[in-house]
């Protein structure tokens, strides 16, 4: 493992003094970790990686022709629908989300058809497998007990199962709980400005999610910071290197994972500090699971075993590099950048607040930028500032 892990002096309560005023905000997975419920919350990467494969193991795939479903009504439950697929042994009841699938692939409205009498709803439904010129669908059914409609796609749509993107992290990671460099987040003290890295993992930290259809993990290497050059006050500038990824195997979103560096996590899980933030997707085409073994999974890999010295030398370039001397030179900078007027005066403002003094290097500027960012009410607007900040970053480099 090329891994350079740089000394860094350790507060006597055993965190690391950071500085949060810098850098992105990325509010990703304190999203997540607001809206799971305790039942989606796993303590470990075996235990999520467990039940995931599980549901896995009892599924089972198939293409069918659209018209040769047949949809009743249940009748011992008015209020539920049940189809019986070509070839099955029993009918099958479609969950929520498959239901919305289905209806979507005959062009019906599910919301509307949730509202109706179930009789009255499968008469619709038949109709539209009947005539839905899409003539064959892609089914994910899973047998637990009760055979269960998890997912309805398209015949191309190209599965990556949930636990294929678990095993893949916990080959890097083992159990994610401390046995190797990688683990669950600990917690910032906003009263000290320390973060402390080691917190037990409970219900109310973890970040490591699964529901029934989709799962989310995040986790960090912060037992072991980096120093990319000095704070104005000549105390380090501690990073800590993280990834979050997530997947859908009934496709309500993409494969995706994101890579970066950061100063804290706070205890709603925001990302303090976030600096090189690289974020892949991969659609669930055709050749999906051809991707993730040849592009995803090994830019994982690669991630979780490279150096820092890219990224510190980046750091410190941009430090170095400066470009401008006086106002009318810093105006002139972020005017050339594509900033307004009022912009370049707040960044200029948010610099000179932070750092007691006005911008001058690469690297002052992007901090202004990204704390401006910070501010931005509308995501759009905020990603467009946050990634003209990163262009600075990169040209430096």
């Amino acid at each position: 493992m090329n891994m350079q892990v740089l000394e860094a002096r350790r507060d006597i309560g055993g965190g690391y003094k950071v500085d949060v005023t810098r850098g992105e905000r990325i509010c990703r997975v304190s999203s997540e970790w607001y809206s799971r419920p305790h039942d989606e919350r796993f303590l470990s990467l075996g235990e999520l990686a467990g039940a995931v494969r599980g549901r896995a193991e009892c599924s089972r795939t198939r293409v069918v022709e659209s018209a040769l479903i047949h949809v009743e009504a249940n009748r011992s439950d008015p209020e539920r629908l049940s189809l019986i697929l070509p070839g099955a042994e029993a009918p099958v009841v479609p969950t929520h989300w498959s239901f919305g699938q289905l209806a979507a692939q005959v062009g019906a409205p599910a919301a509307y058809l949730r509202q109706l009498p179930a009789a009255l709803a499968g008469i619709n439904l038949q109709y539209g497998l009947t005539s839905n010129r899409a003539e064959q669908i892609k089914t994910l059914e899973t047998d637990d007990g009760r055979v269960e409609l998890r997912a309805v796609t398209g015949p191309d749509y190209g599965r990556i199962y949930d636990y294929e993107l678990v095993e893949a992290v916990q080959r890097i990671a083992g159990n994610g709980t401390g046995d190797t460099r990688w683990k669950v987040p600990g917690v910032l003290d906003w009263s000290t400005g320390i973060y402390n890295p080691r917190v037990d993992i409970t219900r109310d930290t973890t970040t490591l999610y699964a529901s029934d259809r989709d799962v989310f993990l995040f986790l960090v290497d912060d037992l072991n910071p980096i120093e990319a050059g000095k704070l104005p006050d000549g105390s380090p500038d501690l990073f800590f290197r993280g990834f979050y990824c997530w997947n859908s195997e009934v496709g309500a979103k993409t494969l995706g994972m994101a890579s970066f560096y950061l100063r804290a996590v706070c205890q709603n899980r925001n990302l303090w500090g976030v600096e090189d933030f690289e974020e892949i997707t991969i659609r669930h085409s055709k050749y999906a699971a051809s991707r993730f073994a040849h592009e995803a999974a090994p830019a994982l890999l690669n991630f979780a075993n490279s150096s820092p010295t890219p990224f510190i030398n980046g750091i410190k370039a941009a430090r170095e590099r400066i470009v401008a001397r006086t106002d009318e030179d810093r105006s002139d900078f972020l005017r050339r950048r594509g900033f307004s007027k009022a912009e370049t005066g707040k960044i200029i403002e948010a610099v000179l607040a932070e750092e007691g003094r006005p911008p001058e290097s690469i690297f002052d500027f992007v901090q202004g930028i990204t704390a401006i960012a910070r501010d931005k009410p509308h995501q759009d607007a905020r990603l467009d500032m946050e990634a003209k900040a990163k262009k600075l970053l990169d040209r430096a480099a």
